[in-house]
């Protein structure tokens, strides 16, 4: 769990064009902080299955996506949500209906078996279109458990959901609490506090894991 502290911890955070702004930015922002404290190398970096440029998020933030796909230089991949609520627009539904990106998800964890695989409310729906939250623990925002559920997930009622390599959140707001907890599972107790100090925000609500 915890690589030699020389070791680069390689987080990506998997955008497309509809990505709902706080799933993104927040845990953006707690894991950028913890690159800045860490005594180990941390890089965190948007990355994007289409051509990078810059992409439209759900509320009309443009966001600008240097890097493309390679899960193969990734540790963590974080996919956020958005959009899963509103059909005929661009977001996670979109996603989901063109194939492209649940495929991809996929093809990620079977070719990397250790890659953790996380996501921020309807991100969990792509994870789920490819076939990662079957018969494991998950959760996602509110509106869509009883869709996870029907598609095999197992849900827990909990803030995060930690099965190993399967990391699911909550709606929105959860990315924080998402990103505090990998950064106290990857990079210890004491470096996720000083992140949270410089936030000034406290983890909540309950983790969930083995």
């Amino acid at each position: 769990m915890h690589p030699p502290d020389n070791t680069p911890l390689r987080i990506h955070l998997v955008m497309f064009e509809g990505v709902e702004e706080l799933d993104h930015t927040a845990p953006y922002e707690v894991f950028a902080l913890a690159a800045r404290l860490a005594a180990r190398p941390v890089q965190v970096r948007y990355v994007t299955l289409d051509a990078p440029g810059v992409l439209r998020c759900a509320h009309g933030t443009e966001v600008g996506v240097r890097d493309g796909w390679a899960p193969h230089e990734a540790d963590i991949l974080v996919v956020p949500g958005g959009g899963y609520q509103r059909p005929g627009g661009p977001g996670a539904r979109a996603e989901i209906e063109r194939g492209a990106l649940p495929a991809a998800l996929s093809e990620a964890a079977r070719q990397n078996p250790a890659l953790t695989l996380a996501s921020v409310c309807t991100g969990a729906m792509l994870l789920s279109a490819a076939g990662l939250t079957r018969d494991r623990p998950c959760t996602t925002h509110h509106l869509s458990l009883a869709d996870l559920e029907a598609q095999g997930g197992i849900l827990k009622k909990a803030r995060v959901v930690d099965d190993g390599t399967l990391v699911t959140a909550g709606g929105i707001t959860s990315g924080l609490d998402l990103a505090l907890w990998l950064t106290r599972r990857e990079l210890g107790a004491d470096l996720a506090l000083r992140v949270e100090a410089m936030l000034e925000y406290e983890s909540r609500g309950t983790v969930w894991t083995r």
